[in-house]
């Protein structure tokens, strides 16, 4: 039987890096792809994540998604903060950009499946014949609810490997199979605003 191929979006970061690892130990047939949206893409992110998935032994793609970046999430926080109202542009990258373009790369790239470093479950519901998200098992970390507006189509064509575990079993995980990033410090800025600057940003 076929292995499933999985495309497992890589920022460089510890969740990402340690996703690829889990799935690659269950038998998945892993590749790793890193966004490059031009302006907004560390450089040091496309490093590191490169650098994992060389030790892990995965391919690895850079995929331009400048385009459908600009004019999806950057124009469309622009309008909505201009307008008076206070955009999360991360909720719609991921249902346009991370979910949408990017997972029809994938599909065309093979995969079965895409996969990203997300500390959310989902589950089936069979009664229901309904894909269900759910709050990881970490609720410090949670991040399920800047994945409320994928559709059924897109829940039913993601997994998150990191949503049965906590933050500090992923980093402990990472420094176990050798992974330099497993202390790597957190970004929780907007990534195309730097310093979270808004004017000077316009």
């Amino acid at each position: 039987m076929r292995k499933k191929k999985v495309l497992v979006a890589m920022s460089g970061g510890v969740d990402s890096s340690v996703a690829v690892a889990l799935l690659k130990a269950e038998g998945f047939e892993v590749v790793g792809a890193t966004l490059n949206l031009t302006n907004y893409t560390s450089p040091e992110g496309i490093n590191f994540a490169q650098e994992v998935a060389k030790k892990l032994d995965v391919p690895h793609f850079v995929l331009d998604l400048t385009k459908e970046f600009d004019q999806e999430i950057v124009d469309f926080f622009c309008q909505e903060y201009l307008s008076g109202r206070t955009p999360n542009p991360c909720i719609v990258c991921n249902q346009k950009i991370k979910f949408g373009s990017l997972l029809t790369r994938a599909q065309e790239l093979g995969a079965d499946l895409l996969a990203t470093g997300h500390y959310a479950r989902m589950v089936h519901d069979d009664a229901r014949g309904r894909f269900l998200l759910k709050k990881g098992k970490d609720l410090r970390k949670d991040q399920s609810y800047f994945l409320f507006a994928l559709s059924q189509d897109q829940l039913g064509s993601v997994i998150f490997p990191l949503g049965e575990r906590t933050k500090t079993e992923v980093k402990k995980k990472a420094k176990e199979i050798g992974l330099k990033i497993f202390d790597k410090p957190e970004s929780q800025e907007i990534c195309f605003v730097p310093g979270n600057n808004y004017k000077k940003f316009y």
